[in-house]
């Protein structure tokens, strides 16, 4: 059986994998600049009440599997 998380009147399981991509994928994302990255979307995440199920950064992007409440779109980012 899942793990559905509640609120008032939904039961819901939401998850979306997410990949950040920066423009002309230059690889960037190595050391002290990924660590401040991956601080960054952690708070943002903490922010909107989504839980950062699992991520991942790579030399030229980013893998986060999201679970996000009903309320928010993927798109509003």
């Amino acid at each position: 059986m899942k793990d559905w998380q509640r609120q008032a009147c939904v039961k819901w399981d939401c998850k979306y994998h997410v990949v950040m991509v920066p423009k002309y994928r230059k690889k960037t994302l190595y050391g002290r600049l990924g660590r401040e990255i991956g601080a960054i979307l952690r708070e943002w995440c903490r922010q909107k009440d989504i839980e950062l199920l699992e991520g991942k950064g790579m030399p030229d992007h980013v893998h986060m599997l999201l679970s996000v409440p009903p309320r928010y779109s993927i798109a509003m980012g």
